[in-house]
């Protein structure tokens, strides 16, 4: 019941995340970034455990592929969980576990993954990376909420959603953006909002972190 997707920015290198689903909380256990080093998703029965055992194993130079391969093997109960990965290189890849049983799917575009289960449409996961990749120049987290909103233009999950997230992390050890939506009746929208109040504001809370003195 969420669907979501996972990208490399050319351009700057950073990694980011977006997130939607019907249950409440989405940003507190399914989404993780590191910068320099990937992003990883765990959905469906999530473990949020494997989210960061798979930036460990990007870190330690396994490509995304290799990643999902490992934690297919070592994960807890695999069949149930659905998984993203995206690597320093703009690798990517996708795993759908055997129990899953609602209608679900992945879609990979340049340096992004996009994936999906309790979907209405099997489509979903390709037209948001078409929404991804629909406005280039467009702020990276923006183009990331961009791609939920055409998940829920492809018809969305069988539930209305109710939680959304987008995090981003460029060159911090923790994410630049990292803008929760727990309980909403239309999370996405709501996300979109508080991003529009946040974006004029993070290049200031980012000199707070690396020069206070000149900070507002």
């Amino acid at each position: 019941m969420t669907f979501s997707i996972a990208a490399r920015d050319p351009e700057t290198g950073a990694f980011g995340v977006s997130i939607t689903t019907a249950s409440i909380c989405v940003g507190a256990r399914c989404p993780f970034v590191q910068s320099g080093v990937g992003a990883v998703l765990s959905q469906n029965r999530t473990d949020p455990r494997l989210g960061p055992r798979g930036l460990d194993l990007l870190a330690e130079g396994k490509t995304a592929p290799e990643a999902l391969e490992r934690l297919a093997a070592e994960g807890h109960v695999i069949g149930w969980r659905q998984l993203a990965a995206v690597d320093r290189f703009g690798h990517t890849a996708y795993y759908n576990g055997g129990s899953i049983v609602s209608l679900h799917g992945g879609a990979e575009g340049p340096q992004c993954v996009a994936i999906g289960n309790l979907l209405v449409n099997a489509d979903l996961p390709e037209k948001m990376v078409e929404g991804y990749m629909n406005e280039p120049d467009a702020p990276f987290a923006l183009r990331l909420i961009h791609a939920l909103e055409a998940g829920l233009e492809a018809g969305g999950e069988t539930n209305p959603v109710r939680s959304a997230a987008v995090l981003v992390a460029e060159n911090f050890s923790f994410p630049e953006i990292n803008l929760r939506v727990d309980w909403h009746d239309d999370p996405v929208a709501e996300l979109k909002r508080v991003w529009d109040a946040y974006e004029p504001q993070v290049d200031n809370f980012m000199l707070r972190v690396l020069d206070p003195d000149a900070a507002i």
